[in-house]
This record gives C-alpha cells, structure tokens and sequence, in this order.
C-alpha cells in the first residue's frame, strides 16, 4: 500500500461522521433502554459500559497507532462501532445491549486517539490549537446533525428502526478515510516499548494538571449529556422532536464557538487559569440547570454554557498533544482519550444512581460541586504547575517555543 500523508480535512469528515452515529446512538439509548423497562441506573451502567471499555483501550490503542498508522485504527473504530450499532438496533431486551455497548467501546477508545494524533501530525504546529479547535468543530457538528436527523425520522421511524437507519453515519466515516486519510506514520522504535513513551509523557510537569482539568470536564459533560434525554422527557415533558432540537441547538453553539476559542488558545500563554475558570462556570451553571422549566429557558442555560466547555477541551487537546514527540503523539492521545472515557464513564453510573434514588436536582448538583473541587484541586495545589516553558524532547519539531504549557 503506498504511504501518503494524511490532509485536514478529511479528517475533520471522519470524524464529524463518527461523532454523528455515535451522537445519533446516545440520543436513542436512554430512550430506547425506557421503551425496553429499563430505568436510569442501567441508563448510566450502559453508558459507563462504553466509556470505561474505551477508557482501557485508549492508551494501547494510541501506541498501536504509533506503530501501525493512524488510517488502521480509524478503520477499525468505524468496522467496530457500525456492527455494535446494528447489534444495538436487533436487540429486543436490555441485556444485549451491554455485549454491544463493550464492543462500541473498543471501537471508541480507537477513533479518540488515532484522530487527534492523525491531525497533530497533519497540522502545522503554531496552528495546532485552530486545527484543534476545526475537529472539534467537525465532532460537534456530527453532534447535531446525529440526533438532528435521528429526531427528524422518528416523525416516521421507531426508535429501533431510527438507530438501525443510523448506521448509515459509519459509511460516510468510511469513504473519507480510506480516500483521505494517508497510511503513512511515524518513525517508531524497534521494540515493542509502551512504558518508556508513557514514563516519558508522565514525567512532564504539565501532566497531571491536565489529567485533573480533563477529569473535571468530563465528569460535568458526560452527566449532563447521558441524562439530558430523560431530564427532557419527565422533567420538563417534552416530546423527543423537541429533545433532539435542543440537543442540536446545544450543538450549533459549541460547534461555533471552536473556531474563535481555538485562536484563543493558540494566543494565550498561560491556560490554566482559562481552564479553572470556564470549569467554575460550567459547573455552576450545571447546578442551576434543574431548576428551570420549559423548553426555551433551558435551552438558552445550556446554549450559554456549552462555550466554556470547548475552552477546556480545545486548550487540553493541545496540551496533550505538546506532551509528546512525533513519535509518541498516538501515546500522548491515548492517554488523553482514556482520562475522557474515565470521566465520561463514572459520571453517568456515580451520578445516575444518585438521581434514581434522589431526582435530578440533587443529582445534577452532586455532580456541579465534583467538578468545581476537582477545578479547584488543579488551581490550588502547587505541584500542580498550570504554566511554563516546557522540556523539549529533542528537536522542538513542529510544535513551537509554547510546547507542553498549560
């Protein structure tokens, strides 16, 4: 197969399709697991299924992209997740949804780290946190145009039918990178060594702050996001067409804000204090979240808040990414997917066992203060530097003099 070196943007295809199936999926699961008899515990339990699945998986998954390409591993994410979503779409009781949810989980813990790493390679470094700032654009737009048009076909669908019709997401996923997506990788070491890359990205003083940082948002995003659906449906009684709308608006917001919070980024020197504040904010707009009523009130919260999150995540993505060397990025964003799923994952089952037994508010609250004490965690306690010039490791390549701040 000959090598060729991957572009932007159909990286930014890839991975707007992917996030468009597997939003397409989130929005149908709570609702379908309902139609099934479940209830809000195997709600969270099946989301947790996933992330924690895809949290294992991410860092050898990161290291097998070093070795073996960043094209394989998307491919493999878009073989896994559209034969799970199928599975998903067939099942007729709640129990083979874990068995599908594990094998979606493999697929996750692929994408999250092969993407990143394939663009970190693909853009210039001085520009990276606009690139970033470009695919996470791409993500949210898959974000709202999955339950968009998952929303949009229940006018006509069942939910069984409407997540079957979803797969075809995964085909467009496909196309972009088998036609646009280089088999080129890079130079890696003889050995099959996966603790000297990770020892080497641990050892930065940058590490942990972001670990913690990246913990908090996913913590506050994940909740919010599994229960979002189920808030909608017996808090605030509005049909699913609505539900899908709100999410999608939730979506055209952050999605637009990626661009000018990416130039942000790429202009501040010092983050951390960027990240401890949009995480204050989002978190305290959490804890106000159940206490509105009706479509648009709540709706506008959320349009409001959704733009502190993509600050935290545009600015980690970077950091990470500056962790490593060439050689190492698939590493580096491993390890970043795995703290996300981490998050992602005990939110919902921590969270959603707390709203089963004691209503949103309390639940949506509990997790607001998590977060708030893991942000302050991060800005008060010293060995855990939020800025500074970094070590580099070897020649400073494509990342420039700000590699590895925070």
């Amino acid at each position: 197969m000959t090598s060729r070196p991957s572009r932007p943007l159909p990286i930014y295809l890839a991975a707007g399709s992917i996030f468009a199936a597997l939003a397409a999926r989130a929005f149908i699961t709570p609702l379908r697991i309902h139609e099934l008899g479940g209830d809000k515990v195997q709600v969270g339990l099946l989301f947790s299924v996933f992330t924690i699945t895809a949290a294992g998986l991410s860092l050898p998954a990161g290291f097998l992209a070093d070795r073996f390409g960043r094209r394989s591993l998307i491919l493999f994410s878009i073989i896994t997740g559209g034969v799970a979503q199928l599975g998903m779409a067939a099942a007729s009781s709640v129990g083979p949804w874990y068995i599908w949810q594990l094998l979606a989980g493999l697929g996750g813990g692929a994408s999250q780290a092969a993407l990143f790493a394939a663009l970190a390679d693909a853009a210039p470094g001085r520009r990276l946190g606009r690139a970033m700032g470009w695919l996470t654009l791409s993500m949210q737009a898959g974000f709202l145009v999955g339950p968009a048009l998952t929303g949009l076909s229940l006018q006509w669908l069942g939910l069984q039918a409407a997540l079957a019709a979803s797969t075809a997401l995964f085909a467009v996923a496909l196309v972009a990178t088998v036609f646009g997506i280089g088999s080129s990788r890079p130079a890696v070491r003889k050995k099959w060594d996966l603790a000297g890359p990770v020892r080497q990205i641990v050892g930065r003083r940058e590490f942990l702050p972001a670990c913690v940082g990246l913990l908090s948002a996913t913590l506050l995003w994940g909740t919010l996001q599994t229960f979002l659906p189920l808030y909608g449906k017996e808090q605030l009684g509005l049909p699913a067409t609505q539900i899908g709308f709100m999410i999608a608006l939730q979506a055209v917001a952050n999605g637009l804000s990626r661009i000018p919070v990416g130039r942000l980024v790429d202009r501040m020197r010092r983050r951390g204090p960027l990240v401890i504040a949009s995480l204050a904010g989002f978190a305290v707009c959490l804890a106000v979240f159940p206490h509105l009523s009706g479509f648009w009130p709540t709706t506008a919260l959320l349009v409001l808040s959704v733009p502190l999150l993509a600050i935290v995540y545009v600015a980690l993505g970077v950091a990470f990414s500056n962790l490593a060397t060439d050689e190492t990025r698939g590493v580096s964003m491993g390890i970043y997917g795995m703290v996300l799923f981490i998050g992602l994952g005990v939110g919902p089952a921590v969270f959603g066992t707390v709203m089963q037994h004691s209503g949103y508010v309390v639940g949506f609250t509990a997790c607001a203060i998590t977060g708030l004490l893991l942000a302050g965690l991060v800005a008060l306690r010293p060995s855990l530097p939020l800025a500074g010039r970094a070590r580099q490791h070897g020649a400073a390549g494509p990342l420039g003099g700000n590699a590895g701040e925070l």
